[in-house]
């Protein structure tokens, strides 16, 4: 159904805040496992590609079933490494076999709680809408016009964003990016980077649904959550 999406999961050896994450134990499987799963739910495993530097991550992903088409290079593996240089890599790999795709969905794999619904919605939205990337957001409790703060050019405190706003209700509502999910047109992709996008679209999401596992206070919400079966 989805034959001219390529989903691509980043994952690399290297993490900090939480050592061998991606390969680490949530609830009863790897956190990689619940990327590369939800995916299978809509595409076939020839569409899925886990872009790794790493031998262990490779093993424990092709466990799923999957074949991980390469071994990022090295110099696609360190800290300056951009999430653009990766998708762009795995698109010219699949283009050399002669694999062309018009979006890529990129789910990176430290949010592991998105649903089947959230990619299937997604991906109608990108469709009904053509932008150049579809992104998941959550509604921020840290609104920039009534609790975000700055220091001026003086050094005194004043409002990220300006506006005479007494009730956060009245302020305009704002969103962050939760990393889950990400829809992005191809050909613009090979033209310019993300950050130079100009027609962006949200997909909205509960919070619970979009946890970003980057601090060890992240993991254990999550393993709590499970354990509750919030999720």
């Amino acid at each position: 159904m989805y034959t001219d999406t390529l989903v691509v999961i980043p994952a690399r050896g290297g993490s900090k805040g939480i050592p061998r994450k991606n390969v680490k134990t949530l609830g009863q499987k790897p956190l990689i496992h619940y990327s590369i799963e939800i995916a299978q739910t809509i595409f076939p495993n020839n569409q899925i590609c886990v872009s790794t530097d790493d031998d262990e991550i490779k093993s424990i992903s092709e466990q799923t079933g999957i074949t991980i088409p390469f071994i990022r290079p090295a110099t696609l593996a360190t800290d300056t490494a951009t999430t653009y240089d990766v998708l762009i890599h795995a698109i010219h790999h699949y283009e050399q076999q002669g694999h062309i795709f018009k979006k890529i969905m990129l789910l990176q794999p430290t949010s592991p709680f998105r649903k089947t619904e959230h990619l299937q919605q997604a991906i109608s939205d990108f469709e009904q809408y053509q932008p150049e990337m579809i992104v998941s957001v959550v509604e921020t409790t840290s609104n920039p016009y009534y609790v975000l703060v700055e220091e001026n050019e003086a050094g005194f405190l004043e409002k990220s964003k300006k506006g005479n706003f007494t009730r956060r209700q009245d302020c305009p509502v704002v969103y962050e990016y939760n990393g889950s999910i990400y829809i992005i047109d191809v050909e613009t992709l090979k033209k310019k980077q993300i950050s130079e996008f100009s027609r962006v679209k949200k997909f909205v999401m509960e919070a619970k649904y979009a946890i970003d596992l980057d601090t060890p206070e992240d993991w254990g919400f999550a393993e709590y959550l499970l354990k509750k079966s919030q999720i």
